[in-house]
């Protein structure tokens, strides 16, 4: 093993301090045993401003977000999942890691405090993910200022959470994500890997212990088949969101973060991986009392910059400029695409629809038929759409413009609040 010597000091004293193993633990003895970790992180520097906000989940509770803006003129929006394979950890537990990555990326940081397992079993912890993305990707004014690049994170499970909003908003044409950093992601439940039977990989986490997380959050062991919980096993991943990809060298989730970076390659997703020498799992936050968390950062903001820079540059030129993201703005957009030209749509509302998202009085509706307000370019449109009522209301219209958009993935070429 060739751990660095800072790890080294840090895997001995934690030999000296030791507990019962982890798995042998409550979930609760276990919150109680590594809370006090973080505080060795240190406080991170000071922000222009920290809030607490909470996000709406589907079911009806609320999920707790902690916006962390940096001083100076932020560059992107990082919604961020910490890790605890669905167990361990919270926000308050990620504030330093969270203000470093801030301040190093220029970078709005969004900590998601989803709800953990026993407690909340699968699928809570990914439907939180989600639903905290979508709030975040409608509220870019509210959270930042205007709208910025949106990215997702997360490390260890919170990189899983990460890597599976990331597939599911491509799939699901938005919430549009520029850039997805995943630290030693969990890809999937396959504990036979030889990175998960090297002795020199059992360090702060250990397949015992990964073993426990999943029993804890699936357990149902069907469940762990799922692409929507596992995204190595996901059968399409073309038009997933580019990749930073950061893993350690004694990690037991090297080769499922490796095959995971193989496999968005090879669906043409763009993918900057660097592996750590000397280091373990969790290294990426252990600011303040492992340095290679900082190097780890400092390529993280390295690698952010290098892709805004790529993204401003491919955006600066386009064939044709939309104004307006109305009906007659989605179809230009649509139909640009169709003839190979480039495009960008400049809208000054927040969302689509035009007149419809901005007209919201009572009573508001069209004049005449629905049906002229289908478009005629897709029978299977068409087929999947079905208007309520002769004359529709503003809200069903304003949906309906929603819905084209979503399954067109019209918003990637769209500057809303612009």
């Amino acid at each position: 093993m060739t751990l660095d010597l800072s790890t080294t000091a840090f895997v001995s004293q934690l030999a000296v301090n030791a507990v019962k193993p982890l798995q042998e633990m409550t979930p609760d003895e276990a919150r109680e045993s590594l809370g006090p970790l973080a505080q060795f992180y240190g406080e991170g520097p000071a922000m222009a401003q920290e809030r607490d906000l909470r996000a709406p989940a589907a079911d009806g509770a609320e999920i707790p977000l902690r916006v962390l803006t940096p001083k100076g003129t932020p560059r992107s929006v990082i919604v961020y999942y910490h890790g605890g394979g669905w167990v361990l950890g919270n926000i308050d537990d990620y504030r330093s890691h969270g203000r470093r990555l801030a301040e190093r990326a220029n970078a709005v940081v969004v900590l998601v405090g989803y709800r953990l397992a026993p407690e909340h079993v699968y699928p809570t912890a990914h439907n939180d993910a989600w639903d905290a993305l979508k709030w975040v990707g409608a509220n870019l004014s509210e959270v930042a200022g205007g709208p910025l690049p949106l990215m997702v994170a997360g490390d260890s499970a919170g990189g899983n959470l990460a890597a599976v909003v990331a597939q599911r908003a491509a799939k699901e044409g938005g919430p549009a994500i520029s850039l997805q950093i995943l630290a030693y992601p969990v890809t999937d439940a396959n504990l036979d890997r030889p990175s998960y039977a090297a002795p020199e990989n059992q360090l702060l986490l250990n397949t015992p212990v990964m073993g426990w997380f999943w029993e804890l959050y699936a357990p149902d062991a069907a469940s762990r088949k799922d692409p929507a919980l596992c995204p190595l096993l996901a059968d399409d991943v073309s038009g997933v969101a580019p990749a930073l990809l950061i893993t350690a060298e004694h990690d037991i989730l090297n080769d499922e973060a490796l095959a995971y970076g193989d496999k968005l390659r090879a669906a043409g997703v763009p993918v900057v991986a660097k592996s750590f020498k000397g280091q373990m799992h969790n290294f990426y936050v252990m600011h303040q009392v492992l340095p290679a968390a900082a190097s780890a950062l400092d390529w993280t903001a390295e690698q952010i910059d290098l892709h805004l820079a790529r993204e401003a540059k491919k955006q600066s030129v386009v064939d044709t400029v939309i104004v307006g993201a109305g009906f007659a703005g989605l179809y230009s957009l649509h139909k640009m695409r169709e003839l190979g030209l480039t495009s960008r749509v400049l809208e000054a509302g927040g969302d689509v629809g035009g007149t419809w998202y901005w007209n919201r009085y009572p009573g508001a509706r069209c004049d005449v038929e629905s049906m002229s307000y289908s478009y005629s370019f897709s029978p299977e449109l068409d087929q999947d759409w079905t208007w309520s009522e002769r004359y529709a209301a503003q809200p069903e219209i304003l949906t309906y413009a929603n819905h084209v958009a979503d399954r067109f993935n019209l918003r990637r070429d769209i500057s809303f609040d612009t």
